[in-house]
């Protein structure tokens, strides 16, 4: 079953939290997943590059600037995946993710403290996917769109928020999707979630429990 909020993660979120906001989920990734999945990244980067500079010199004559060239093609990946798979070993215990009935929450961060929250009118894309990895260890990861995009020659490409490694990743999908479009629906349009007296946005959203 789906727990909801992890009572030990919530003072993590104290200091940007709105008085009279109410955090609703928050969760840790899972270590081994959260951290391997850059690790095998950068493997799979570094089989890829070594069959490639196997298959080059098996097949011509390259001179000794040439093969050292192709060493450091083949080895320079697995460095820069290595360092990203250390830099997410210590940002493990001050990575946490949280959503409330305003926004949703990203605390990381290694040297020191960065937070990320997305207000819930600016998502246009929800997404879960579960991943070989992460499906050895049951868990799975939730992606955002908020608009923000990236220009390389000439292609546009969306660059996505993210939640990774997180438990039951398809119940806390649902339930986002649903606290977002009651709070997206509620800002908008006036609802049964209004008061009698409404004092427009500001009005608190109450979440259906399961």
């Amino acid at each position: 079953m789906l727990k909801l909020i992890n009572k030990n993660l919530q003072p993590e979120f104290d200091s940007i939290k709105d008085q009279n906001e109410e955090i609703l989920w928050t969760d840790k990734p899972k270590f081994i997943p959260y951290t391997i999945t850059a690790f095998s990244l950068g493997l799979f980067v570094l089989i890829s590059s070594g069959f490639y500079y196997l298959v080059i010199k098996n097949i011509s004559n390259v001179s000794n600037a040439t093969d050292d060239f192709l060493i450091w093609f083949t080895m320079l990946p697995l460095g820069l995946f290595f360092i990203s798979f250390l830099v997410k070993v210590l940002s493990y215990n001050n990575t946490s993710y949280a959503y409330t009935d305003k926004r949703i929450m990203v605390r990381s961060g290694f040297l020191g403290t960065d937070f990320k929250v997305i207000d819930y009118d600016k998502i246009s894309d929800i997404e879960v996917s579960v991943s070989f990895v992460e499906n050895l260890f049951g868990v799975g990861s939730i992606k955002f769109y908020s608009g923000r995009t990236e220009f390389n020659d000439g292609i546009i490409t969306k660059l996505y928020d993210r939640w990774e490694a997180i438990s039951f990743p398809y119940e806390v999908f649902k339930n986002l999707k649903q606290v977002a479009t009651d709070v997206k629906t509620d800002f908008n349009y006036p609802n049964a979630l209004r008061p009698d007296v409404n004092p427009g946005y500001k009005t608190k959203y109450t979440p259906k429990r399961n």
